[in-house]
């Protein structure tokens, strides 16, 4: 029993709780006290993804239209869109080729945007 308690006492001094900044990087998350702005999120929207996504995210000849069901929340979390500006996209749901990563636009940015394209899917 002795030994049972020093293994786990080791097992435990190992594992690290994720540091919350590493884990907001790696996952495009925006500060707390961001609220998403619709209106933010259009002015966004309109800088960084119109000219591929489409005037009201209806879809262009270079990207597909983000009020599509495919795109709602239910197939595609929030989440999705993160990373899809973070780290590019694979194409696989539309032929319009690969989304490449959209560096200007930070983490908060994409909240506001997320927030926009949600109230365009209703």
């Amino acid at each position: 029993m002795k030994y049972l308690f020093l293994i786990v006492a080791v097992l435990l001094q190992s594992c690290e709780l994720p540091n919350p900044e590493q884990v907001r990087t790696n996952q495009y998350l925006p500060v707390k006290d961001v609220t998403p702005d619709i209106s933010i999120g259009k002015v966004k929207f309109e800088a960084y993804c119109i000219r591929c996504h489409g005037k009201d995210a209806q879809g262009s000849s270079h990207g597909p239209p983000l009020v599509d069901e495919i795109y709602n929340p239910d197939h595609h979390a929030d989440q999705a869109f993160r990373w899809a500006v973070k780290d590019g996209v694979t194409q696989h749901h539309w032929h319009f080729g690969n989304m490449p990563p959209i560096t200007k636009a930070t983490p908060e940015d994409v909240a506001h945007i997320i927030a926009y394209v949600r109230q365009l899917q209703h």
